[in-house]
C-alpha cells in the first residue's frame, strides 16, 4: 500500500488530507504537491467502491454535500486537489499552471494507487468538474491505450470544458495567437470578461455555498497564455476522437447565458460554458456514453439551486444504480433526503 500520512483538514471532522510530493516542478515554480482529501467512513456506511473528485479551473474539493451523497451510495470518497490548485498551491506559484495536460498523470495515478490499495478489488469511479472534465478523459484515453483500465469502472463529468466558447472563427485566432505567444509569454495574463458565476453560488452573494475565497475567488484567478494554451491542445485532442475505456455520464445545464451582470437567469443556467459544445463533443469519449441536461442546473450542477440539484442527483443514482454489484443495497434516505 502506498505510504500516507493522512492529517487533519480544512473541512474539519469527518476529512483527512494527505500531501502527495511531486517533486520539483517541471514548470519552473519549485517544489509542487497534490493534495488528496479522504472523507472518513462512518459507522454503518457500507463500501462497495471508492470515487475519486477532481475539481475545474479556480476551484478545489470542498462539495461536501456531494461527498455524503455518494458516500451514500456505497463509495468510498476522495478529493483530488491537483498541483498548484487549492490546498495544494504554494506561495509564489501561478495558480492552476501547468504548461501540458498530461502533466496531470503524475498526481491521478498516485492518487488512484492510493485509493486503490485502500479498497482493493472495490471499482473506482472518477467524478470530474469543468476543467477536470477535459482533464480525466485525457488521461484515461493515455492509461487505455496503455493496457490499463481497473480499477477504473466509470467516469461522470459535471459540465466538463469541451471547447472554447466562441464562435469558430474566434476560436481559431485564439488558438493561433497562444502558439505564438507560448514561448516567449507563457505566464502573461489575457484580459477576460467579468463573470458573475462566483456571486450565484457565495453566500456573500446569492449562492448558499461557502468556500474559502483565497482557493476559490469571486471572480476567478487569472487566466494565463500558456495554461490556455495546454488547454487547446487537449481540446484538440479530445477532438480527434478518444477511448477512454469505461462508460461515462455527462450532466450539463439545458442552457447558457452569458453576462456581466447578475440576473435572476444567472441561477439556473450555465454562465462559464457553452452546453452546446458539451453535447456537440459528448461523443469523442467513446465507448458507452449518456448525456443528462439538468433543467435550471448552474455551471457546476451540483452547486444548483435545490430543484435542478435533487434531479442531479436522481440522473446520478440511477447511473450508478446499474452499475452497482449485485446485492450492494443503498438505503433508500440516501437519495431521498435530495429530492423535491
Amino acid at each position: 500500500m502506498p505510504d500516507t500520512d493522512w492529517r487533519p483538514d480544512i473541512l474539519g471532522d469527518g476529512y483527512r488530507r494527505h500531501e502527495i510530493d511531486l517533486g520539483a516542478d517541471p514548470d519552473g515554480e519549485g517544489r509542487i504537491s497534490a493534495v488528496l482529501v479522504r472523507r472518513e467512513v462512518r459507522a454503518r456506511e457500507a463500501v462497495h467502491g471508492a470515487v475519486v473528485y477532481v475539481h475545474g479551473f479556480s476551484d478545489y474539493f470542498f462539495q461536501t454535500e456531494l461527498a455524503d451523497f455518494l458516500a451514500g451510495q456505497g463509495l468510498a470518497f476522495h478529493g483530488l486537489d491537483l498541483r498548484k490548485c487549492g490546498r495544494a498551491r504554494r506561495a509564489g506559484q501561478t495558480a492552476h499552471y501547468v504548461s501540458d495536460l498530461a502533466l496531470y498523470d503524475d498526481e491521478l495515478e498516485r492518487a488512484l494507487a492510493i485509493v486503490a490499495a485502500a479498497h482493493p478489488g472495490l471499482p473506482v469511479y472518477l467524478v470530474a468538474h469543468s476543467t477536470g472534465g477535459l482533464i480525466v478523459p485525457l488521461w484515461l484515453d493515455r492509461r487505455r491505450a496503455a493496457g490499463q483500465v481497473a480499477p477504473v469502472a466509470g467516469v461522470v463529468l459535471n459540465s466538463p470544458w469541451f471547447d472554447l466558447q466562441a464562435k469558430p472563427v474566434q476560436r481559431g485566432a485564439v488558438t493561433q495567437a497562444l502558439r505564438m505567444l507560448v514561448r516567449p509569454f507563457p505566464r502573461r495574463r489575457l484580459k477576460l470578461g467579468p463573470s458573475v458565476y462566483g456571486e450565484t453560488l457565495h453566500t456573500s452573494g446569492t449562492g448558499e455555498w461557502e468556500f474559502d475565497l483565497a482557493m476559490k475567488p469571486l471572480a476567478g484567478f487569472p487566466v494565463t497564455v500558456g495554461w490556455l494554451h495546454a488547454i487547446r491542445r487537449g481540446h484538440a485532442r479530445l477532438h480527434r476522437g478518444l477511448d477512454i475505456g469505461v462508460p461515462s455520464l455527462v450532466l450539463r445545464s439545458d442552457r447558457s447565458h452569458f453576462s456581466s451582470r447578475y440576473t435572476e437567469v444567472s441561477d439556473r443556467a450555465d454562465t462559464v460554458l457553452d452546453v452546446r459544445q458539451i453535447a456537440r463533443w459528448a461523443g469523442c469519449l467513446g465507448g458507452e456514453t449518456s448525456v443528462a441536461p439538468i433543467e435550471g442546473a448552474r455551471h457546476d450542477v451540483f452547486l444548483s439551486l435545490p430543484r435542478p440539484r435533487a434531479r442531479a442527483y436522481a440522473v446520478l443514482d440511477a447511473w450508478l444504480d446499474r452499475r452497482r454489484p449485485a446485492g450492494a443495497a443503498v438505503p433508500e434516505e440516501a437519495v431521498a433526503q435530495h429530492e423535491e
